[in-house]
């Protein structure tokens, strides 16, 4: 083939992967729109002018996260966070003001339909030794286990579900109250993140049963999903 040829060749190739490849695009931009639009309506739905069980149970995974880091701060515990979970979640390590070392080792889970049961507290006791602590701190917006509960008496884990966080977060003063509310409603607090991408995920519904969950923007690339019984739509 001629040089020209293979020139026109290339052009039409490039031409038709364009036309092929706007649709795509065109169809993730109009998904952003809609997914904007629907974020500021069920942001709407709920008062953040004060807390509330109903609002600490739509935070979020990330967000509750980034809220129980800073209740512990208010607290006046020093933090250092990890990453390195297979789940995505941070592990917070605690450290009571002035002391040498760190104390206590603290994880949190959002709303799920399913209250934290015993395997994710031995998951939590499994770690404390390795991160050098003798104690260990569990927050839920959600629920804990009748079995989860005495695992945890007998290994020295605080236990906060979403009903006795509320009550902590009543007993702060109200311009540190306001602010961990402030930190909890800023932006978008509902739209779940990616653990993978660390960005927003999208509402989707599978092709052939209509099925609605939260996926990743970056999918392919990253097949990383939530399904609506963690974060309502």
């Amino acid at each position: 083939m001629q040089s020209s040829q293979r020139n026109l060749a290339a052009e039409i190739v490039s031409g038709a992967l364009a036309v092929i490849r706007m649709p795509f695009a065109l169809l993730r931009r109009s998904t952003r729109s809609r997914g904007r639009r629907s974020q500021s309506a069920r942001r709407a739905a709920f008062d953040t002018s004060k807390w509330s069980l109903e609002l600490l149970r739509h935070l979020e995974w990330r967000r509750f996260e980034e809220l129980c880091a800073a209740y512990f701060e208010v607290l006046g515990l020093t933090i250092s966070s990890s990453r390195a979970r297979a789940d995505g979640g941070a592990d917070l390590v605690l450290c009571v003001e002035g002391a040498a070392a760190p104390s206590v080792l603290g994880r949190c889970k959002a709303w799920s339909a399913y209250p934290v049961g015993i395997r994710t507290l031995q998951e939590l006791l499994g770690a404390m030794a390795p991160a050098g602590v003798g104690e260990g701190a569990f927050i839920t917006s959600g629920r804990f286990t009748h079995e989860a509960a005495q695992f945890a008496a007998g290994h020295k884990i605080l236990l906060l579900d979403g009903a006795q966080l509320l009550d902590q977060l009543s007993t702060l003063a109200p311009e540190k109250g306001l602010a961990l509310l402030k930190l909890a409603t800023q932006g978008d607090f509902l739209t779940p993140t990616c653990p993978c991408c660390s960005i927003k995920m999208i509402a989707r519904k599978s092709t052939g049963e209509g099925r609605a969950f939260w996926g990743c923007e970056n999918y392919p690339r990253c097949k990383q999903t939530f399904s609506t019984a963690a974060f309502a739509l």
